[in-house]
């Protein structure tokens, strides 16, 4: 099988895995006010992602195994965080005459998004067990 065949079957599989995950999501978290799912998708998937990045990075993790970050990163993380409906659900808020609300909604959603990029990024590099080309000493 080529290297372009499994990068697609990753991102495929990552994918459904990752859209299935945001459904049970949906089925837990009872929405009520604000989308409380697609918040929780996406805090969660910045988090991931951010997570993927910081161990894909280094020499020797899972992560660096471009079938794995092609899985995680693009399939699971595309599959499970919702930006559309986000963008969908903070415009039907507005229509329907709830714009301090819309408001909240997308302030919130980007301050949790950065924070959960930023600690998965942070919690990455602590479990990191390899450092960085530029972490060595003498560069």
């Amino acid at each position: 099988m080529t290297g372009l065949l499994q990068l697609a079957l990753a991102t495929a599989l990552g994918s459904g895995l990752g859209a299935v995950a945001r459904f049970l999501l949906a089925l837990v978290l009872v929405e009520g006010g604000l989308p409380w799912a697609t918040l929780a998708a996406n805090v969660a998937g910045s988090f991931l992602i951010g997570l993927a990045a910081e161990q894909s990075t280094r020499p020797g993790q899972v992560m660096a195994r471009p079938f794995v970050r092609q899985l995680v990163m693009v399939g699971f993380c595309g599959g499970f965080t919702t930006f559309s409906l986000f963008s969908l659900e903070a415009l039907l808020l507005v229509r329907a005459g709830s714009h301090g609300l819309a408001g909240i909604y997308v302030a919130l959603s980007l301050v949790l998004w950065l924070a959960g990029a930023w600690a998965g990024l942070a919690l990455g590099r602590r479990f990191s067990s390899s450092p960085l080309p530029e972490d060595r000493p003498g560069r």
